[in-house]
């Protein structure tokens, strides 16, 4: 049995490998029956911070003290596409000496395959012997829970199961299940409603509130947040501070510790004069009275005890992030649909997509939503019937899970600078321009791979800017951007002059369209009034 969890870090402090410093100083704890959101801006550090808890990186300053087992769900659950099990993929998700022991399990009866004689034997019966010590047995009858209820089969069926055939939400799905119901009592969870559609965000808020364990996630959807959190960890001016309280009182507290810094900067710089002003004025003064002379090294000392106490923690920057989604006039009809069907995900259905419509596609996990994207942008996806785009149509796609292989080992001045398609090079100048407007200046000679995945989500827009595209075809675009660049890619969105078809999952994002298309589990696509989440109430209603 687990004792109570709780988290503690101390003084963490993190430099980035070219000497930068990321942040320092930061201090929180997360105790037991706590949920405790972290928040700011793309590329602050909020992952790495995870990591350095998690025993993945090690800070430069700090400490960190854990109690009653650590779960981690990294970031990239959703996006695994290589040819990993399920089986592989809870593993990944438990403790380190489970890993370890399951590891050389496979390797034995690997060997065991080729080579049956007595030293394999004997290896085989220390590799079980060390599996069952780590706990795999008992992790076996928990991921038997596990796969039942987020795939509906046991673990036997499912184990063997490429992660690659399970949705992004699927994936997701299974993973919380294991770590939600696990023994471990602090969880680090990195954007986990990430994939999930909103029935798997009500789940995930839900089984949040209810669970008693220290829970530290990292997440940009507000309502979420709003749901579940009961304490907030702002990243931002290369430190953090701790709002004791929801993050449905996080933008007051925000406004009014920047206000009360305002204040204490603008004491701290008057006082600094003052001192200064005196050590000037002593010093002309000292030339003609020792007396005055024993004043100035007085006030001297005085200015410099002022120094060395430090200025007040440091102003955060509202970092600017300032789209310019030009478009185009096009045809009237962007889109016609006449019985469309992807094969295997979807009925044949009708529709027609008009110049400035604002479509969000809606609808739960593998209903097919993300293939209609990709056959819209003119990729080779499996359908029948036909599809027409417009004249002086031009799409440019968003994808979700921002897999671009060509832009693998090239920095974002180098994919600017090659232009693509109908995109034109940039020269360093202007791509430095452009990469400051999305906030990514600094990350200009920064590898495409090693950005976060905001900075990702936005430098994908950037290159939707730059490509002329009059059709934007965006699968889930605020999955990793923070609440900033969510609100200026949904003010950019609102002054396009073209079409805008989005697949979606947040509520906030998705009440600003104006149709709403519904890909339902049970293959029909239909239109809807409103944003819909409930398939049994549109059912109810037709």
């Amino acid at each position: 049995m687990w004792p109570v969890g709780f988290l503690d870090a101390n003084g963490l402090a993190y430099r980035l490998p070219d000497g930068r410093e990321l942040f320092r100083d930061v201090s929180f704890k997360v105790a037991a029956n706590s949920v405790v959101a972290v928040v700011g801006a793309n590329g602050v550090g909020k992952s790495t911070l995870l990591k350095i808890i998690s025993g993945d990186l090690a800070p430069a300053a700090g400490s960190v003290r854990v109690q009653g087992g650590l779960g981690v769900m990294p970031q990239f659950v959703g996006s695994v596409r290589d040819e990993s099990s399920v089986r592989d993929l809870l593993l990944s998700a438990s403790p380190a000496p489970l890993r370890a022991a399951a590891a050389e399990l496979d390797v034995v009866e690997l060997a065991l395959m080729e080579t049956d004689d007595e030293p394999t034997q004997m290896r085989y019966a220390s590799a079980l012997v060390a599996y069952g010590e780590a706990g795999g047995y008992e992790a076996e009858v928990l991921w038997d829970v596990v796969t039942v209820a987020a795939l509906g089969v046991p673990f036997e069926r499912a184990r063997f199961r490429e992660v690659r055939t399970l949705s992004g939400g699927e994936q997701k799905r299974l993973v919380l299940e294991a770590l939600l119901r696990g023994p471990e009592q602090v969880l680090l969870l990195d954007e986990p409603d990430n994939y999930l559609d909103v029935p798997g965000k009500r789940w995930l808020e839900q089984r949040l509130v209810e669970t008693g364990k220290s829970v530290l996630l990292v997440s940009h959807d507000r309502e979420l947040l709003a749901e579940a959190s009961t304490h907030v960890v702002t990243v931002e001016a290369h430190g953090a501070w701790v709002h004791t309280g929801s993050f449905t009182t996080w933008h007051e507290a925000r406004a009014a510790r920047i206000e009360r810094l305002a204040e204490e900067w603008k004491r701290w710089e008057d006082e600094h004069d003052r001192l200064k002003e005196l050590v000037r004025t002593l010093q002309v003064q000292a030339t003609i009275s020792e007396v005055m002379a024993a004043k100035y090294r007085a006030m001297q000392t005085r200015l410099r005890r002022f120094e060395e106490a430090g200025t007040p923690p440091e102003m955060p920057v509202q970092e600017r992030v300032a789209p310019r989604l030009r478009g185009g006039r096009t045809a009237v009809r962007a889109v016609t649909c006449e019985s469309l069907e992807l094969t295997g995900l979807m009925k044949a259905f009708d529709t027609e997509v008009f110049f400035g419509d604002r479509v969000a596609v809606l609808g739960s996990n593998g209903s097919g939503k993300s293939h209609f994207l990709r056959l819209l942008a003119g990729g080779d996806v499996a359908h029948t019937g036909s599809l027409r785009l417009g004249s002086r149509v031009v799409p440019g796609l968003f994808a979700q899970t921002h897999q671009h292989p060509e832009w693998l080992g090239r920095t974002l001045v180098d994919v600017l600078w090659h232009g693509e398609g109908d995109r034109k090079g940039l020269d360093r100048g202007a791509a430095m321009s452009v990469l400051s407007r999305y906030g990514l200046s600094e990350r200009g000679d920064q590898l495409f791979d090693n950005l976060s995945g905001g900075q990702q989500a936005r430098f994908q827009v950037l290159l939707l800017e730059l490509s002329g595209s009059t059709l934007l075809l965006l699968d889930e675009p605020t999955d990793n951007l923070d609440l900033n660049s969510a609100e200026a890619l949904q003010q950019a969105l609102e002054e396009f002059t073209g079409t805008v078809v989005a697949v979606t999952h947040d509520r906030w994002f998705a009440r600003s369209f104006d149709r709403f298309l519904l890909f339902r589990s049970d293959g029909e696509v239909v239109e809807v009034g409103e944003p819909v989440w409930d398939e049994q109430r549109v059912k109810r209603a037709r």
